[in-house]
Formats: structure tokens, sequence, C-alpha cells
């Protein structure tokens, strides 16, 4: 026995599998594709499809023409609208900036409003051979005949005085005058100040007291062929060499025997000559001369130039165990004199 479900009509029943979901017939409104639409979205039950399949599976459907042509309108319209907020954005900045300046502009009109006014004054040029601090100047003439008329009122004493400043105008004054320091009674040797090049202090000073004596072509920076003390103890030559350091002056320390002196000396770039100048002169002595010795010869220091002519010396020898002595020569021009 048949039941009458059985006589259905087959046209009625509607099946659909799932190849369907994703074949195309005629376009994607035919009643088979919303069939299956609505079976994947809704109807999966009676499908037997898991809802989480059918959403993966709608999810990786092809896109229709129509669908196809909304999601292009849609990301047209959104770049419009990124492209509108961009250009709104720039337009803001622009325009912040633009008040922002105004409002500086008039802030700074406002101060320059503010400023009060300066004036400039114009010097005017003094012409002339006097200059004045001040535009006007008065002569010298009305005031000295303002203070004459004052004067001649206070008697014969103040009319001098007042005869005095009214010649001002033709009274000269001197310009002679002397250096002085702060203290008035200090006034300054003009002669004692050193013109010479020496680098010797001592030698400097004596350079300046010889000016126009000097050998032509001396320099007072010679060599001086010092190299430390080398004569033996209590020796003429020994005294010699530490007299002449102890008064500043230089000195060779191999110039041989006394009598030799003169002429070591001299081959160093020395003054030397016969007169005696200056405290601090080598006299030389030739070998046997006033009682030198006959084979060495002898040297002494210059200790003074006396008023009568004479020089007072001092002077060593080995028998004086380094203990100098003095003594006056008359024949002064007899001897060799080693200056600087």
């Amino acid at each position: 026995m048949r039941h009458a479900a059985h006589k259905a009509n087959k046209g009625s029943v509607q099946r659909t599998s799932p190849s369907a979901l994703f074949r195309s017939s005629r376009g994607s409104h035919t009643a088979r594709a919303v069939r299956a639409v609505r079976a994947a979205n809704g109807d999966a039950v009676a499908l037997a499809i898991d809802p989480v399949l059918a959403a993966k599976l709608n999810e990786v459907a092809p896109m229709t023409r129509r669908a196809i042509r909304e999601t292009a309108k849609a990301a047209q319209r959104k770049s419009y609208m990124m492209s509108s907020a961009s250009l709104a954005a720039l337009v803001g900045t622009a325009a912040t900036a633009l008040a922002f300046s105004n409002i500086q502009q008039s802030s700074n009109s406002r101060l320059l409003a503010d400023d009060p006014a300066t004036t400039t004054t114009q010097l005017a040029r003094v012409t002339g051979s006097t200059v004045s601090r001040s535009e006007s100047r008065t002569e010298l003439g009305p005031i000295a005949s303002d203070q004459t008329a004052a004067a001649a009122t206070s008697g014969a004493a103040d009319a001098k005085t007042s005869n005095t400043i009214a010649d001002a105008k033709s009274v000269q004054t001197t310009n002679n005058g002397n250096w002085e320091l702060n203290d008035k009674n200090s006034a300054i040797d003009v002669s004692q100040l050193s013109r010479s090049l020496a680098n010797n202090p001592q030698v400097a000073v004596l350079v300046d007291q010889d000016a126009g004596k000097l050998p032509e072509g001396f320099s007072p920076n010679h060599a001086t062929g010092d190299s430390g003390l080398a004569y033996a103890f209590s020796q003429c030559t020994w005294w010699a060499y530490l007299r002449r350091h102890q008064l500043g002056l230089p000195v060779g320390s191999y110039f041989g025997n006394g009598q030799d002196w003169a002429n070591s000396a001299r081959a160093h770039g020395y003054w030397v000559d016969n007169t005696p100048r200056h405290k601090g002169d080598v006299m030389v002595f030739r070998a046997g001369q006033e009682g030198a010795s006959s084979v060495y010869g002898h040297v002494a220091i210059v200790e003074s130039i006396n008023a009568d002519g004479t020089v007072t010396i001092s002077e060593c020898g080995a028998s004086l165990n380094g203990k100098p002595v003095s003594r006056t020569l008359s024949n002064v021009n007899d001897f060799q004199y080693i200056h600087y």
C-alpha cells in the first residue's frame, strides 16, 4: 500500500546539493541561486551543513558582478572620504597658522602704537680753528671786560688783577718742563735711562756713558769666552775673574797668563785701549812691569779713578793666599785696559 505522500508531484520537491551553491545558471538572480543563498544563510540545517561551515563557504564563494561593482563604489567612497578628511586637516592647519600670524602682527602693531615717539637731535658741525663742547661760545673780551668792571669797584689792588685778566689773550705760556713722578720732588734723570741694546745690564749702562767714544763697529753683545772659573787659586788671574763677576762685568775663562789677557780679550771683541775709564776695568801688566812677573806678567782690577789722575787697583798673587791687596799707580797710560 502506498502512501499519498509518495504520489506528490516530483517537481514540487526542491533539492539543493552543495555543488549547486557554486554553480551559476544564467546569472545570479535565478530561483535556484536565490534558494541556494537562502539555504546558506538560514536553511543550512535543512541541507545538513554546519552553520560555521556555511559562513566559511559564503566567504570564499565567488562574488557576483553586482557585488564587485558595489565593492568598488564603496572603496571609491572611502577614498573620497579620506581625501576630504586630509584636505580638511590641511586647510585647518593653514587657517590656524594664519590666525596666529594675524594675532602676532596685531600685537606688534599695538606695541608700536604704544611706544612713545622719540626726538632726534642733529648736532651742528663746528667750523673754525677753535673747537668747543658747547655750541654757544663767548669770547674772552666780554668776560675780561666784566671782570675788569667788577674789579674797578674793589680798589686799586684789584684793578691790577683786572688788567692781568684783560690781557689774558695775549699771554703765552712756555712748554718747557721736567719729567716728574707722582712725587714732585722725584724728577726723572733722563740721562740715566739706558739706550743701549746690550744684553748685560751693567754693560748697557757703561755703553751709554761712553756714547761717542766707542770704537767703530763695536758690539756690546760680543762673545765673552766665559765658561766658568778655570784659573788657579790666589793667582792674579783668579782674582781678576772673581772681581769682574762681582761687579757684573764679562770676562773670559781662558785668557792665558796675565800679560796675554789684552790680546785674548781683543780677539773676543772686548774694547781694549790704554785709558782707564770705569771701575772694574782690567789693568794688564807686561812682563816685569811695576813688579809684575818677568815670565807671566800680571793683571789687576781698577777700583777707582782718582781726581789727581791716579788709579787705585786691587790685586792678588800666589804668596797672598787668596787675600787681595790694594795700591795706587800714577803712570796709568803705560798699561792696557780691558773695559767690556
